[in-house]
């Protein structure tokens, strides 16, 4: 009897999981395009269209797009005037999705962030974004 339960216990995780991880993979292409139509908007000082890519919570949070806006250009340089993107892994984290982005600034420097994605009726928004710092390895 247990070996049963312990049976379809297992086949019950291993649909879950992989019905999570291919819905993650569908998801993908979507939320990298709302990220990079994003950027697209912050090269030319748009930010009234880069803030139709945020969530509820982050317009609620900054009020207007011109408030989002000098928030980006003050906070996030690297955001604002990105020189190169790449769209690295995303995950899930405690039922959040997590879209790694890596960035190369204007003087060449590389960032790595996090955009945590919240998908609502509009399709995929920008729920925060959080630099990572470097782990501290040295050469």
């Amino acid at each position: 009897m247990f070996t049963r339960v312990f049976a379809i216990l297992t086949l019950f995780l291993t649909l879950s999981f992989s019905s999570a991880a291919h819905a993650q993979d569908n998801a993908k292409p979507q939320i990298t395009g709302t990220i990079q139509n994003q950027f697209d908007a912050f090269s030319s000082d748009d930010f009234e269209t880069a803030f139709t890519y945020a969530s509820p919570f982050i317009k609620q949070l900054f009020g207007t797009h011109q408030n989002f806006g000098v928030m980006v250009a003050r906070s996030y340089p690297m955001v604002h005037r990105a020189e190169d993107v790449r769209f690295l892994e995303l995950r899930s984290v405690a039922g959040a999705l997590y879209q790694k982005v890596q960035v190369r600034d204007a003087s060449g420097q590389i960032h790595f962030l996090d955009y945590q994605m919240i998908e609502g009726k509009n399709g995929w928004k920008i729920n925060g974004v959080q630099l990572i710092k470097p782990s501290g390895l040295s050469a």
